[in-house]
């Protein structure tokens, strides 16, 4: 629906007024009988201002470009099309958007119109930077040109229905360099039977100098009176699970995003990568209670499933419920599984919940805990202090950052995997974790 304002008054014309003001009451404290010079003044402005609205133009029509998706954290560009009719506008016209705060901070994008002198139209766009996951809408438009004085101008409001999905960012995936590797190492583009790793047992092959002499098969190699190492195979098939603590601390910004949809990338990033390895893959996302949990997929053209699974895991402003969620999880899985938990913690009573609950989780299935360096906290602590408030912060800092070591050291007591990296790093960390924990046949 387009809402029209006939002609409105321009700042300039704002300041015209307030400068007149003190013109008029000298005028009026010198000279009364001439009072009537100030309103004469003011109707002759008023009647500028409409001429000058007038002399605007009008506008004939408008398209405005967006994108149907997008992905958090890369940018997308709006743009918009005028095209006036009669004469042009006289002045770049202005441009104002209504957003969903996924899209921008505030919910508001501005910009202005250049005219393209090829298409005799009027042309601008901006850039927008998703911030969160999920379905973003483009609510009103405001577009605003003047006359050639500048005094005058016309406004028109468009109701949009424009709606732009956000997507979690793939850009790991796409990398050349995780491309690249898939093409070249043993999780090529074509499936096949991987030697010489895993502990399947595959076939016999002679003994060559360089190779690991545990794989060496005696008995075989006293029948034929040479030696034989065993080749094995690489356990396929495995269940893995990437687990998302959406509650409060994971919500919490780190370089300009949530710590969740960091770790959405590179658990995005692994599942990529294992599905290539032949391995089944689950996403399970949880916060006061269990949020989503899909089905195993295992193959790559399933990918999107966990793709559009990943952007359904929402934010929440609360503590996470360990204990529910990870007995849910283990209620669900009928074999043993890599569970990769991310997570992320600052409260002690919080941190106490969580380590019983991977503690039952663990019993039975293989952990993978993967948590972001904070370097904020890091930067607290090391900063020297001067005075006594940077000193009670850098104490209070210092604390939090020991309390958090011993809450991995006690993980790493209990069997569980530990990945603290930072937000850049955690994606190739995982995947070299998993590679590792692939090839040892731990998982199944």
């Amino acid at each position: 629906m387009r809402f029209r304002f006939p002609i409105l008054p321009t700042a300039r014309a704002a300041w015209l007024v307030a400068l007149a003001a003190p013109v008029a009451v000298v005028i009026a404290a010198a000279a009364p009988g001439a009072w009537v010079l100030a309103p004469a003044a003011g109707v002759a402005l008023l009647v500028v201002v409409l001429l000058d609205g007038a002399l605007a133009g009008r506008l004939a029509d408008w398209r405005l470009h967006t994108p149907n998706d997008t992905e958090v954290g890369e940018p997308m560009d709006v743009t918009l099309v005028a095209d006036f009719a009669g004469r042009a506008a006289f002045s770049k016209p202005d441009v104002a958007l209504q957003l969903d705060p996924r899209l921008a901070d505030g919910g508001r994008a501005e910009f202005r119109l250049s005219r393209d002198a090829e298409t005799a139209s009027w042309q601008g766009k901006t850039t927008l930077t998703p911030t969160r996951r999920g379905p973003a809408g483009i609510g009103r438009m405001w577009l605003q040109w003047t006359g050639p004085l500048g005094l005058g101008a016309r406004q028109v409001r468009e109701d949009l229905d424009r709606m732009v999905r956000v997507w979690p960012d793939l850009s790991p995936v796409r990398s050349p360099e995780l491309q690249n590797y898939l093409r070249d190492s043993q999780f090529g583009l074509i499936a096949r039977r991987i030697r010489g790793e895993g502990t399947q047992f595959e076939a016999l092959s002679e003994y060559e100098p360089g190779m690991d002499r545990r794989r060496i098969d005696w008995k075989a190699s006293a029948r034929h009176t040479k030696l034989y190492a065993r080749e094995n195979e690489s356990e396929r098939n495995n269940q893995i699970v990437f687990a998302f603590d959406c509650g409060q601390a994971m919500c919490e910004p780190i370089e300009g995003l949530p710590r969740i949809d960091r770790a959405v990338s590179a658990a995005l990033t692994a599942s990529y990568v294992a599905l290539k390895g032949g391995d089944r893959v689950s996403l399970f996302g949880f916060a006061q209670r269990p949020e989503v949990m899909t089905p195993f997929v295992g193959d790559t053209r399933m990918f999107h499933r966990l793709q559009s699974a990943a952007a359904e895991l929402d934010y929440h402003p609360e503590e996470p419920n360990f204990t529910l969620a990870l007995a849910t999880l283990t209620g669900k899985l009928q074999r043993r599984s890599l569970v990769v938990l991310f997570t992320d913690f600052t409260d002690p009573t919080g941190a106490e919940l969580m380590i019983e609950s991977v503690g039952r989780l663990v019993q039975k299935h293989l952990v993978l805990f993967v948590t972001m360096e904070d370097v904020e906290l890091a930067g607290l602590a090391d900063t020297a202090p001067h005075s006594l408030g940077d000193l009670a912060v850098a104490v209070t800092a210092d604390t939090l950052a020991r309390q958090r070591a011993l809450v991995l050291e006690r993980l790493r007591h209990m069997g569980v995997d530990i990945i603290e990296a930072p937000w850049d790093q955690i994606g190739y960390r995982l995947i070299d974790s998993y590679l590792d924990i692939k090839r040892s046949g731990a998982i199944g």
